[in-house]
């Protein structure tokens, strides 16, 4: 009984009729070349993006105009991260080695920014950052000397202080996170926080960063292969993805999905990605289980909280956002190039 009822419901998977995904994109112009892997969408009218040659743009009229808001003596570094909260607020993350990795805030729209954080350890290397709110938010780095390396704010979101490694699970040789769209870490209220690894794991705290654990996931890794991003709607809910970055039309063992908060993750073999994703986000105007995933290659689409994917037409990008609340959001990649997506709801 339990094989017929397997096959049945792997039947029901494979012949559900193909929905066309609710997606559609308005290229803009940015105004640079340098690649953009980070993008913060905010509102319908106000994005913020970040890359390479410390770029950092803005937009409050919806992408027409995308206007710089350079980070002073910055020109060097490279923003792989940027999260905002309105049009005067946000936090732009650089990585590499050493004083490369730095956290700013603006709280004036870019007029000014303060360096809350500078790397002191050469071997911290950041990679990416989230927040529940504008005062608490959490930054992950590569592990050093076998040890995770998780900063967390204090102070009113004034200050960043290092996570005890007493409180860490063990990092596993050479673990850390693909710095390729500022999404390895995930965020519901101020209690859960879940981030995603190079050696596909799922790091896990349920009480706002006091204690955490390890997870593993069946998403293959290896030197360029592993967790790219993960994406929560609730509590228990959640994806992953990634892939191999060198091979970026190959799609093997790269998406997974759990239901009981990371504690467990399913592998998705059936209608899964369409390629290598470096980004995967939660879209509730589109509907409650929707998810986009999106890599240079292209983009795929879930109505059933990733279990099953249909591949959207259009170009690929590094990352993407979607404005809480709204029915669009930004993606941004290579080149300078921004699209502003509009989602339609699936009812």
């Amino acid at each position: 009984m339990r094989i017929a009822t397997a096959v049945v419901g792997l039947l029901a998977v494979l012949f559900q009729p193909l929905r066309t995904p609710p997606v559609s994109w308005q290229p803009q112009t940015s105004g640079v070349t340098t690649r953009l892997r980070g993008v913060s969408a905010v509102s319908p009218l106000v994005a913020w993006a970040s890359g390479a040659n410390g770029t950092v743009l803005r937009t409050t009229d919806g992408g027409r105009t995308w206007v710089p808001r350079p980070v002073p003596d910055a020109g060097k570094l490279d923003f792989r991260d940027i999260d905002a909260f309105s049009d005067r607020v946000a936090y732009a993350l650089s990585i590499g080695p050493g004083a490369a990795s730095r956290i700013y805030k603006t709280t004036d729209g870019g007029a000014k920014w303060q360096l809350q954080f500078t790397n002191g350890d050469p071997k911290v290397f950041l990679d990416a950052m989230a927040f529940a709110d504008e005062t608490l938010g959490y930054a992950f780095s590569d592990s050093v000397d076998g040890h995770l390396v998780i900063l967390t704010t204090s102070n009113g979101g004034r200050e960043w202080e290092r996570i005890g490694d007493d409180r860490l699970p063990p990092a596993i040789a050479g673990e850390g996170a693909f710095a390729a769209s500022g999404t390895n870490v995930a965020l519901v209220g101020r209690t859960h926080v879940w981030i995603g690894t190079t050696a596909s794991r799922v790091i896990h705290s349920a009480d706002g960063g006091r204690t955490w654990a390890a997870f593993p996931t069946p998403v293959a890794t290896g030197e360029a292969t592993g967790i790219f991003s993960i994406a929560f709607r609730d509590t228990r809910h959640g994806v992953v993805v990634g892939g191999n970055y060198r091979k970026e039309a190959e799609a093997a063992n790269n998406v997974a999905v759990t239901s009981d908060g990371g504690a467990s993750w399913t592998l998705v073999r059936t209608r899964a990605l369409s390629g290598f994703r470096s980004v995967v986000a939660w879209v509730p105007s589109a509907g409650e289980r929707s998810f986009i995933a999106i890599g240079p290659s292209g983009a795929d689409w879930s109505a059933d909280d990733g279990y099953t994917w249909t591949p959207i037409d259009g170009d690929g990008f590094d990352t993407v956002s979607i404005a809480p609340h709204a029915i669009v959001g930004w993606a941004a990649g290579q080149g300078g190039r921004i699209s502003k997506l509009a989602v339609t709801r699936v009812r």
